[in-house]
């Protein structure tokens, strides 16, 4: 569609005639033939505004008056979008930038991620989410896309974005996820992956190898035992002890990934990025094993575009990397080797919050590779009402302490809440503290759902209405903390100076 001559919205009519303060998005400001659309904020509330005739008028729902039409953020006004702003679709990295997840648990965070990717090539996945994310949040993987194209268009981003279906397990997860508008599926078979392999002595492992069809052992031995390959500058062999339990470990789940990847990515119409989870297990990646998992994919034509796996120290949510930087840097040499070598890139999840690593990351990787942050811009959400309703957050604070011993089923953390300070002893201006202690950090990151979802005796929300109103009042102060907390991971990445 061509794009003509700039127009304008009248924004004292639409005031007139809606009520209330309006305020125009200016960057979203885009003209169609004889059509300008725009993004506008209502109150409390945000809109698509169509002014003129055309096609993509008469297409948008909305009610119409003096020919401008006021049309809601729906789904379906979504799907009419994309197909006249192509930018405004989620698509596959086809170009295989270097990435980051930047997945938005609130629908709210993608303007202030696209104020921090300005003056980089990074592609972002702005809609990222797993199946316990929307649960959580009483959310559809639809929701989730749309609240990024409407981002995307409020804020006149026009590089490119992705959508991930994260850490799905099931077919028909994936199946669903894709119909969706998933751009990038993150396979996590670790429901496939025995991790009580690595535990057994050498007699336990025998017995368990030997009850395996001969047929498959037969093959993998043929294929890899004893066997030495080159990795980088380094050589790897693959002995037949190691094998045996690599074998025992991963064989489910390489035919579960085949299975996956013929079912559903390769007949797809569309590219996907069809990433591979390993890393949900307590025993880190030995090199070897991702060296036999990677020519495994190869042997059975499954192509990828990124793998993740366990690495060795501790990848908790919402604070930095907990472990030996040197050993996690000498093994990274060798996971990034066989990434680079069977052409896919690394994959760090849980990568929000890691600065102690980044540094590392940029210097082993280059650049290529994709690094998943999540639960960092709720945090930084949480923040915002810290500084701006103490109330409100001295009462989402007691909640998430009750609420902490069930979050803490879902979730791997170390968190000590005795070490966390007393609310009583704080005054209000010292809240926003708790957001730079790892504890606090923890307990309020992984009690999301409770604070946002948990109602009082008669069914109203506790906290999520008063949550989301303060974020619409301070959305700019919200980008603003945003961008500053997501530079500093770009900077760090080496993405961004």
């Amino acid at each position: 569609m061509e794009i003509y001559e700039e127009r304008t919205v009248d924004i004292q009519q639409l005031e007139r005639r809606l009520k209330c303060k309006v305020s125009l998005y200016e960057q979203s400001l885009t003209n169609l033939g004889s059509c300008t659309i725009a993004m506008i904020k209502a109150g409390e509330q945000r809109y698509l505004v169509a002014v003129g005739s055309g096609p993509i008028f008469d297409e948008l729902d909305g009610e119409a008056e003096d020919e401008c039409k006021v049309c809601p953020l729906s789904h379906e006004n979504r799907l009419v979008l994309n197909t006249y702003l192509p930018y405004t679709h989620p698509v596959a990295n086809t170009t295989k930038r270097p990435s980051i997840g930047l997945g938005d648990r609130l629908g709210e965070a993608t303007p202030g991620h696209i104020w921090a990717l300005e003056g980089t090539s990074v592609f972002p996945i702005f809609a990222q989410q797993s199946i316990r994310e929307l649960n959580f949040t009483d959310r559809t993987f639809k929701d989730v896309i749309d609240a990024a194209s409407y981002a995307v268009f409020q804020e006149g981003y026009t590089y490119g974005f992705g959508a991930d279906g994260d850490h799905l397990k099931k077919s028909e997860e994936i199946k669903q996820a894709l119909e969706d508008g998933a751009t990038m599926i993150t396979l996590d078979s670790s429901e496939q992956i025995d991790p009580t392999i690595q535990n057994l002595d050498e007699g336990q492992l025998q017995a368990r190898y030997e009850a395996l069809d001969r047929e498959i052992r037969e093959l993998y031995e043929g294929l890899y035992a004893e066997q030495e390959f080159p990795v980088g500058t380094s050589t790897l062999k693959l002995d037949l002890p190691t094998l045996k339990r690599d074998i025992l470990t991963y064989h489910k789940a390489l035919d579960f990934i085949q299975i996956i990847y013929e079912q559903h990515i390769l007949p797809s119409e569309h590219p996907i990025d069809f990433e591979i989870s390993i890393d949900e297990t307590d025993t880190p990646t030995d090199p070897k094993s991702h060296l036999f998992i990677a020519k495994e994919l190869k042997r059975r034509h499954v192509l990828i575009s990124t793998l993740a796996p366990r690495f060795v120290g501790e990848f908790q949510k919402g604070i930095d990397y907990i472990g030996d930087t040197a050993e996690f840097e000498r093994q990274l040499v060798l996971h990034a080797a066989i990434a680079k070598q069977y052409r896919y890139r690394l994959s760090i999840h849980s990568g929000s919050d890691k600065f102690s690593i980044f540094p590392i990351l940029a210097k082993t990787i280059k650049g290529s590779f994709h690094v998943k942050t999540a639960g960092t811009n709720w945090l930084e959400a949480v923040r915002l009402v810290a500084e701006k309703e103490p109330s409100l957050y001295r009462k989402m604070h007691s909640h998430a302490l009750k609420r902490f011993g069930d979050a803490k089923a879902f979730y791997h953390v170390t968190t000590d809440i005795e070490k966390i300070k007393n609310l009583d002893t704080m005054k209000d201006e010292d809240l926003p503290s708790y957001l730079n202690d790892d504890n606090a950090r923890q307990l309020l990151h992984i009690t999301y759902g409770y604070l946002l979802e948990d109602t009082d005796e008669t069914g109203k929300k506790l906290f999520k209405d008063a949550f989301f109103s303060l974020l619409s009042r301070e959305e700019e102060h919200y980008k603003q903390l945003l961008d500053a907390h997501i530079s500093r991971h770009l900077s760090l990445l080496g993405f961004k100076k």
